[in-house]
């Protein structure tokens, strides 16, 4: 497309035209800002940069990377005047005490957020799928919050998107010497704070489909005992916006059974997908016998076990996710889900 075609398109056509890239971009910019919430803010400001600018736009790259430079540059002005969104293993050591009353919540502290696998875009062929997938996990999206805004635009760009290095240089208005020195260095302390894809390990559909069985019917009739036999021995349980949380799988059940999980009935969970994993919208019974919402809980599978729980104990998180404050009458099937 020529730099007058664009110019001349009416709103509504270029909106049709942008739009097809929302959802990609909506992901890359989750990637970068650890928030679903701050990842739609920043995708409507490319948007409406872009909007603006289309008179600008000389073809001399396609519309897709036009808009990715437009949002990581707005991704980066958007991290200059913000905290890192850690969880809260990252904050403090583990909690010893599982029998003394929950840490108090945290909410001035900008948490790292799910995102919904519902949302995320891409090419549609089976191994952009799974690539997209692996490059949402939570432990990785965690992980990237630690590296300065530069190197996790280059590391994202580079990596996960594919960019060659000159484009990205051209992006930062920096050198290529200067792109391979910074990925070079996110990528050494990536390694550092995640697993790599050859570590990752979940099991085999059939399996994973029991073992998630398992959990909610656990989970839901306040079976501790059966809950703590589908955790690796040094699994972990994170809650934010609450800072404390549990190593170990007796220390978990001790917390669960003291403080959670001493009700039949008490939650009902809901099969979702988020961050490539599987996961679940948590709905707790008030005291006039409606579920409301409650959590969303994202699972971490290794093998034939569940390595870690993260509960975003935030009501507001399911809206992102298409479900309703109050659970729905009888089953409930969610896109993305199991």
């Amino acid at each position: 497309m020529t730099a007058a075609p664009m110019a001349e398109l009416g709103f509504e056509d270029f909106s049709a035209l942008a739009g097809q890239y929302r959802a990609e971009l909506l992901a890359h910019c989750y990637r970068m800002l650890g928030s679903v919430q701050d990842a739609e803010d920043q995708v409507q400001e490319t948007l409406l940069r872009a909007w603006r600018a289309a008179g600008e736009f000389e073809g001399r790259a396609s519309v897709r990377t036009w808009l990715y430079r437009i949002a990581t540059n707005a991704c980066l002005r958007a991290l200059e005047n913000r905290r890192r969104r850690p969880l809260p293993a990252s904050l403090s050591a583990a909690s010893g005490d599982p029998f003394g009353p929950p840490s108090a919540e945290q909410p001035e502290v900008p948490w790292l957020q799910p995102f919904p696998d519902a949302l995320a875009g891409g090419p549609g062929d089976p191994a952009s799928i799974v690539g997209t997938r692996m490059s949402m996990r939570l432990a990785l999206i965690a992980a990237l919050q630690y590296l300065p805004g530069r190197q996790r635009a280059v590391l994202i760009l580079r990596d996960v998107l594919g960019w060659r290095a000159a484009e990205v240089a051209e992006l930062l208005e920096v050198s290529t010497s200067a792109v391979n020195s910074l990925l070079q260095r996110a990528r050494a302390r990536l390694k550092e704070l995640a697993p790599s894809q050859d570590d990752i390990r979940e099991p085999a559909a059939p399996r994973r489909r029991e073992l998630l069985d398992r959990y909610q019917a656990a989970f839901e009739n306040a079976d501790v005992d059966a809950l703590m036999k589908l955790l690796r021995a040094d699994a972990v349980f994170e809650m934010p916006p609450r800072p404390g949380w549990f190593a170990g799988r007796a220390q978990i059940g001790r917390f669960l059974r003291a403080h959670v999980l001493h009700t039949r009935g008490r939650f009902a969970l809901v099969p979702t997908g988020a961050n490539g994993q599987p996961a679940f919208a948590v709905y707790q019974r008030d005291p006039d016998g409606v579920h409301r919402a409650h959590a969303i809980q994202v699972l971490t599978l290794h093998g034939p076990s569940l390595a870690s729980v993260v509960s975003f104990n935030d009501p507001s998180l399911l809206a992102a996710f298409g479900l309703p404050p109050v659970r729905p009458a009888g089953p409930a099937v969610v896109a993305g889900g199991r």
